[in-house]
């Protein structure tokens, strides 16, 4: 398994576990084979966002370890950026981004 591989699959699941707190479910369903509530696929859909954008993993790199196809990280990504018209949709989602990159050490923690 190539360090990257790795490192996309810890991405994955760091980004699953905050949207699964956000969303009071298990990281394990976020991050399951299968469809799920709607709930579990929003979930997952911003955790995949949050990979892309706030981990700066591409398309490809987040659908591996999301164990799924690059076009359904598109689409789940094209979503999320269609509610981030609702500005408190937009402000929690900067809030879970600029958590995610504080914890993955991409950002530093604003005082």
């Amino acid at each position: 398994m190539s360090c990257r591989f790795r490192d996309d699959r810890n991405g994955a699941r760091l980004s699953a576990g905050l949207v699964a707190y956000a969303f009071d479910l298990t990281t394990d369903r976020i991050l399951s084979g299968q469809r799920g509530s709607t709930d579990v696929s929003r979930a997952r859909q911003i955790a995949m966002y949050l990979a892309h954008v706030g981990l700066g993993m591409s398309l490809a790199r987040v659908g591996i370890a999301f164990g799924r196809d690059r076009s359904t990280v598109a689409h789940a990504c094209h979503l999320v950026e269609e509610f981030r018209d609702d500005p408190e949709f937009d402000s929690w989602i900067e809030q879970l981004e600029q958590g995610l990159g504080v914890v993955a050490g991409l950002r530093e923690l604003a005082v």
